[in-house]
């Protein structure tokens, strides 16, 4: 092509209709032409940003890589502008710029930006726009693709935890429905039971207390597993058969030999085997009940951990903040992958500690893309996750430490700048410690790093008064 047949073609695309076409062809005088074939890289990784481009015909691609692996980041069709642009910042780009079908390309060195602005006005207006336009692309683009990775952590992390206690729901009520079926026939036999009202009472006394004992100290396995086999001793004494069932049942409520003794004292030998039977009736259903409460229970306290962390229907401002409240909410979100992990949490929040101002929504960003990190650093070797907190004077500085292999050396001061990361491609854009820095710069706070290979610890600083 020459020079008119570019300057014709350019002057064609939407960008530059409103740029005059002896500008466009200042510029296609002191710029250069090139065709290149389909699977060929124009642009390198590393290599310096020096040239406006201009995609003339073709299809083109900015890929990133990241531990092997390549992801498309943005796709440049015909009238596409992309490279230096006048005022831009850029030195080095962070993906490799690859052709996707036989394209033709016009660029012009940015040597030539001083004497673009000062002649071609209409030109570099458009130009500076562009740029202004791309930055704030290409921020969308990794915000959102942050923004799905986290919301796609969460929903996972929700229906792995959400899946055992609904699944222990289900599990219990098909049993319990099942249980209940014997009642009809357990409730004949439990007629002709010749016991008196007061008799009735004081078994009543026995096993409803037991139910509702609210002082009493979980059993160890050692000890409940010495009881139920006391329980085998006494039943299989009293002319009880198969019992083991029964005598785990017991041994979950705490009765003892003793008790059986006792009841059998209460009724007389020829009552306890029915009397038996009804008492094993009323434990099994309560203890399916409580299983059922107890899931429904989880699932009320996850739903009330993910409101509270995501702050729903509330502004993002700034407000009294419980530090502590959004450490553990982020810990029962990331619950999951904590036990996946196989991370131990080791909890030293101090106690009585005072609200801050900020915002907790954000503040929720900053522990969940550090803890997050953490986990990911003990993926493979599983490890041991501390957060402490303490007041330091009119602050609270709070450390979250992992027993990774660390952040190497010449990486570390690389950590919080935007885009840049190590994790493979869909596990990581390169925003997260940016957040993280940007959030606790707006809370004028502070962030320390100290990473070896027997693990990282961030400590974060609050002033209390904001």
């Amino acid at each position: 092509m020459n020079q008119q047949q570019i300057t014709d073609l350019i002057a064609s695309f939407p960008a530059f209709e409103e740029v005059p076409l002896e500008q466009v062809a200042w510029m296609v005088e002191r710029g250069e032409y090139l065709e290149i074939k389909a699977g060929e890289v124009f642009y390198k990784r590393g290599d310096p940003v020096d040239k406006l481009t201009i995609l003339l015909e073709g299809l083109a691609a900015f890929r990133m890589e990241q531990n092997g692996q390549y992801k498309e980041m943005i796709r440049f069709v015909k009238g596409d502008i992309t490279g230096a642009l006048p005022y831009s910042r850029a030195f080095s780009g962070n993906a490799n710029g690859a052709i996707l079908s036989d394209s033709k390309i016009f660029t012009l060195n940015k040597s030539h930006f001083q004497d673009l602005v000062s002649e071609c006005h209409d030109l570099a207006a458009m130009l500076v726009h562009r740029m202004t336009d791309r930055v704030r692309d290409m921020v969308r683009l990794q915000q959102q693709n942050e923004k799905l990775m986290a919301l796609g952590k969460l929903s996972a992390g929700l229906a792995h935890e959400l899946n055992n206690p609904a699944a222990a729901i289900v599990r219990s009520s098909e049993t319990l429905q099942k249980h209940l079926g014997t009642v009809p026939d357990k409730l004949k036999r439990m007629m002709t039971l010749e016991i008196t009202d007061e008799q009735i009472d004081q078994i009543n006394v026995i096993v409803f207390g037991k139910l509702n004992r609210t002082d009493s100290k979980p059993l160890s396995m050692l000890e409940k597993s010495s009881l139920e086999d006391d329980l085998v001793d006494w039943l299989e004494g009293n002319g009880y058969g198969d019992c083991y069932m029964l005598s785990e049942t017991l041994a979950d409520y705490g009765f003892s030999p003793t008790d059986l003794q006792n009841m059998k004292e209460e009724v007389g030998p020829k009552q306890l085997p029915m009397l038996m039977e009804w008492i094993d009736n009323v434990l099994t259903t309560q203890r399916m009940i409580g299983e059922i409460k107890e899931a429904s229970n989880r699932i009320s306290s996850l739903v009330n951990s993910v409101k509270s962390y995501s702050h729903m229907d509330r502004a993002n401002e700034m407000e009294a903040t419980n530090v502590h409240q959004g450490i553990l909410n982020t810990l029962t979100i990331l619950n999951h992958k904590i036990k996946q992990n196989r991370v131990d949490v080791v909890d030293n929040l101090a106690e009585n500690i005072p609200m801050i101002s900020a915002s907790p929504g954000e503040l929720n960003q900053v522990w969940t893309n550090v803890i997050d990190n953490a986990l990911d650093a003990m993926e493979e070797t599983g490890g041991k996750l501390a957060i402490t907190s303490w007041v330091d004077g009119d602050s609270i500085k709070v450390t979250i430490a992992d027993s990774g292999s660390g952040i190497p050396a010449d990486i570390q001061d690389r950590i919080f700048e935007p885009f840049f990361t190590t994790k493979d491609i869909g596990k990581g854009t390169g925003l997260g410690l940016e957040t993280v820095k940007l959030i606790v710069d707006k809370h004028k706070g502070s962030i320390k790093l100290n990473s070896n290979t027997e693990g990282t610890t961030f400590e974060f600083c609050f002033p209390i008064k904001g």
